[in-house]
């Protein structure tokens, strides 16, 4: 790896989960970047593939944690960089191609203001690379009714990249595909929220920081190719669980106070708007998912309204840059707004 004491050290960490292809195909790209200091950590999850051996066997220069079980995606991250001690982490999926100069902006965008704690790349598709991808796009937003999305991606709408979204700007949330952040700011913090174990744990983060009064950047400058469904894939019940389960979670324990009861109502209503389209559907077993994430919600409630609690800070639950005043679901599904770009008051 390149080592230039005049530049901060970056550690660019994989957590992995059986997926040695994965590693042996894309850490290579990782290994071209131009930066002049970094490091590769592989953080594996207990894989029972080769990935451990063949990456002492391949990568020689490449660090590797190895954790006994299973612990997610979250938990996973933090016992792992809990071992290092650089100020600045990207978290990368091991499904992600990257450029070779991709660090450096990001880098830049870091060191610009010290209330960044977070920042990451443009994330295009890696099967149609001229396309956003899902997680992540552009840089993330929230709309009023805690739906994320993204400049480049509204639902299962991704745009094609002609470079409309080149501005480094403040957003809500950045993709954990590809997730630089401030180290010290992590572990202020206490990192990613176990309890989720994955999904949309980056994007409690983000909201956590923010309430906390530091900011989240986007750097389209930095490009990467997400793959996509390397862990658990679109078809998942368990992912749907997940995806719908979190996003509740996140709302009770970030959303501001006076908001929080409607918030939680209107979206247990489109959530179920959402179960009975399912219902009627090939994908009829995500019925049950989405049920199974409100009833998760409501049982253990206390959990999620206790980590607000210890959540409270100076700057809490306030509204934050890259909030979006109006439901995107309106205007995507009844108004017929199928980019970023048609949305008005996008630009917020």
């Amino acid at each position: 790896m390149n080592s230039d004491n005049s530049t901060p050290k970056v550690s660019v960490v994989i957590l992995n989960y059986n997926t040695s292809g994965l590693l042996e195909l894309l850490i290579p790209f990782v290994q071209a970047s131009t930066y002049q200091n970094f490091e590769i950590v592989v953080i594996d999850n207990a894989s029972s593939d080769d990935s451990v051996q063949m990456l002492a066997e391949k990568f020689v220069d490449v660090k590797v944690i190895v954790h006994e079980e299973n612990l997610g995606f979250a938990e996973g991250y933090n016992r792992g960089l809990a071992q290092l001690e650089t100020p600045y982490w990207i978290l990368l999926n091991s499904d992600v191609e990257v450029d070779k100069d991709w660090i450096q902006p990001l880098v830049e965008v870091m060191e610009s203001d010290e209330k960044i704690a977070a920042t990451g790349p443009k994330i295009l598709d890696y099967y149609k690379r001229d396309h956003f991808e899902y997680a992540g796009a552009a840089g993330g937003y929230m709309d009023k009714w805690a739906y994320p999305f993204c400049r480049g991606r509204l639902f299962h709408t991704l745009e094609k990249d002609e470079d409309q979204y080149e501005d480094r700007r403040e957003v809500f949330w950045v993709s954990g595909a590809a997730f630089m952040v401030r180290a010290s700011a992590y572990r202020e913090l206490g990192g990613l929220d176990a309890v989720l174990f994955a999904h949309m744990e980056e994007i409690d983060l983000c909201w956590r920081m923010k309430n906390q009064g530091y900011q989240v950047w986007i750097c389209p400058q930095s490009k990467v190719y997400h793959m996509g469904g390397g862990t658990l894939s679109k078809q998942s019940k368990h992912k749907s669980f997940l995806n719908f389960r979190n996003n509740l979670a996140i709302v009770v324990k970030n959303a501001p106070r006076h908001k929080l009861l409607r918030h939680i109502f209107i979206r247990l209503c489109l959530d179920s708007i959402a179960a009975v389209r399912y219902l009627f559907s090939p994908q009829w077993k995500h019925f049950f998912a989405i049920v199974h994430a409100h009833w998760d919600l409501i049982f253990f409630f206390r959990r999620w309204w206790q980590k607000r609690q210890d959540l409270t800070g100076p700057f809490e639950f306030r509204i934050h840059k890259g909030y979006y005043g109006k439901s995107v679901v309106e205007e995507y599904f009844l108004k017929g707004k199928k980019t970023f770009n048609d949305l008005p008051d996008s630009d917020r």
